[in-house]
Order: structure tokens, then C-alpha cells, then sequence
């Protein structure tokens, strides 16, 4: 479910704003006379994201690089990649 406030929210209900991000773990979007303006989260929902796309990146890179011949990691090297960003994940998280 998108949820859409407008602008003057942020500053009438934030407490709110900011249970329903953390409850959901999605973004609020911000409207400011009908447009959208601003996208506010959560701090944990964000770094979660971020590791995620970082994740991703590296993945794509590695896949690029396998495409044009480079040469690879060991398995070893992957399973510490992995082992890094799962952590990089559960600290942001607080688990």
C-alpha cells in the first residue's frame, strides 16, 4: 500500500507519520500542492534498503565482469562478501 500525506502533515502529525513508517516499513511520500515533494522512512527500513542496493550493485558487477571474461572470485571470497553484507543488514536492522 503507497502512503501518500500531504506536506503539511510532517508538520501537524508527525508522531503519526513516523508510527506508520516504522509499523509498515515503508515510505510515507510527501505531497506539496498536489506534487509529489519528499519521501520520508524510517532509519532502519533505509539502511536495510541501502545494503540491499549495495548488494545488488555487487552482484551486478560480478555478473558484468563474468560476462566479459573477467576473472572471478574464489568461493571462498564470495561466502565472505555474502557473510559481510548479511551482516551489514542485521546491524542495521539491530537484530
Amino acid at each position: 500500500m503507497v502512503n501518500i500525506r500531504p506536506s503539511a502533515s510532517i508538520r501537524n502529525n508527525y508522531n503519526e507519520i513516523s508510527k506508520l513508517c516504522k509499523s509498515t516499513g515503508e515510505p510515507v511520500y510527501l505531497t506539496k500542492n498536489g506534487t509529489g515533494d519528499l519521501v520520508v522512512m524510517d532509519v532502519e527500513s533505509f539502511a536495510r534498503r541501502e545494503s540491499a542496493l549495495k548488494l545488488r550493485e555487487m552482484l551486478l558487477r560480478s555478473e558484468e565482469n563474468r560476462i566479459f571474461g573477467k576473472p572471478g572470485r574464489s568461493i571462498d571470497e564470495v561466502t565472505q562478501m555474502m557473510n559481510d553484507a548479511i551482516q551489514e543488514v542485521v546491524d542495521a536492522k539491530g537484530c
